[in-house]
């Protein structure tokens, strides 16, 4: 799962979390005289080192839903257990644990398996290059993939180490350089042995609070068993493939648009070459997707009774903490959505910059 193929997104949360024994929260940390420079490569060079562990995520962005959105507004305004196997980044389980039962995703050579115990049932996807944000994008070094894999060491200064999941982890901090971003700071805590990342913060701009927190409360840099990233279908479950992983993915398989190379000064990404669009890169970075309007309707309708909203000749327009979200067109027309971290000027210079340069390819794709 690299930066480029994700959403634009990852933010939310009101507080650390508190976790673990607390008398090995209270444990000092072994500090290092590592620089903010060095300390940075080393995370960059073991974003896809093997671990294994539990995670907790707190988000607190109440984003405006509409069906086809449910999953997503959920993984960034509430709480989230994950247990997590990675092997790389080919090769990974991470299971959603629930008050009644669990839901687990397994990606392999196979493809990407979502189990649900529930249900009872499984599906097998391709894993695309563009797709909606999963329960898996939300562990720490996940996070730190998708903000700090690009950063350079103008942008990063050290914090004073930390305890987290009874590990010695160092601490970096970076400031997004970028005029464009709504970030204002991400901080990182990275394994003084490994070098993974076992906690990540990211703050808004304007804000004192974290948007959104993430961090290991058990942890092992040891590479967890290839069984473990192996699915067998329950005896009785219902089984299938779907050719169609979310809407973002739909979009980008049968819409009949290609989008401008560069909007609101922000290029788009090589993964980008069908119909929708993922411009800029690290803390700044947007997704523009075409809906139609059987989609953008409800959503529409949504935007428009949230709080804060901006009623733009362009765009119905909204900023959920460091997380903005815009929705083009009017009435029962569809309408370019376009979401990210980026500030509120940005996004409305994206939507002119969308309809001013997409390009309409035919009735299929």
């Amino acid at each position: 799962m690299r930066p480029a193929h994700r959403w634009a997104v990852v933010a939310g949360s009101a507080a650390l979390l508190v976790v673990g024994p607390i008398a090995v929260r209270a444990w000092p940390a072994d500090d290092s005289d590592v620089s903010a420079a060095e300390l940075l490569t080393t995370v960059q060079g073991n974003l896809d080192h093997p671990y294994s562990g539990y995670v907790e995520a707190q988000g607190t962005l109440l984003l405006p839903v509409a069906d086809r959105f449910t999953d997503v507004g959920e993984l960034f305004g509430s709480s989230t257990r994950l247990r997590v196997w990675w092997r790389s980044a080919d090769e990974w389980r991470v299971d959603r644990l629930l008050a009644t039962g669990e839901t687990d995703l397994i990606h392999n050579a196979q493809g990407t398996t979502r189990w649900r115990y529930e249900q009872n049932d499984a599906d097998l996807s391709h894993d695309p290059d563009i797709r909606l944000p999963r329960t898996a994008d939300l562990v720490p070094p996940e996070v730190a993939d998708l903000m700090l894999s690009d950063a350079e060491p103008s942008e990063v200064s050290r914090l004073s180490a930390a305890r987290v999941a009874g590990r010695d982890a160092l601490g970096l901090r970076l400031r997004p350089g970028a005029r464009q971003t709504s970030i204002d700071h991400v901080d990182v805590w990275a394994d003084a042995d490994s070098g993974v990342v076992l906690r990540a913060v990211v703050v808004g701009k304007g804000s004192g609070k974290a948007a959104f927190t993430t961090e290991f409360a058990d942890f092992s840099p040891v590479t967890p068993p290839a069984e473990r990233t192996r699915f067998v279908t329950p005896p009785g479950a219902d089984f299938e493939f779907d050719d169609v992983l979310d809407i973002a993915d739909a979009a980008n398989q049968y819409a009949p648009v290609v989008p401008p190379d560069r909007v609101a000064g922000l290029v788009k990404g090589p993964a980008s070459d069908r119909a929708v669009g993922v411009y800029g890169s690290g803390a700044t970075r947007l997704i523009a997707i075409p809906l139609r309007g059987r989609e953008a309707e409800p959503l529409r309708e949504q935007l428009r009774l949230t709080p804060g909203v901006r009623e733009e000749p362009q765009a119905a327009l909204v900023m959920i903490g460091p997380l903005g979200v815009a929705l083009g067109g009017s009435g029962g027309d569809g309408g370019w959505l376009v979401a990210g971290t980026v500030t509120p000027d940005t996004l409305l210079r994206a939507v002119r910059d969308l309809y001013r340069g997409m390009v309409i390819v035919g009735d299929e794709r």
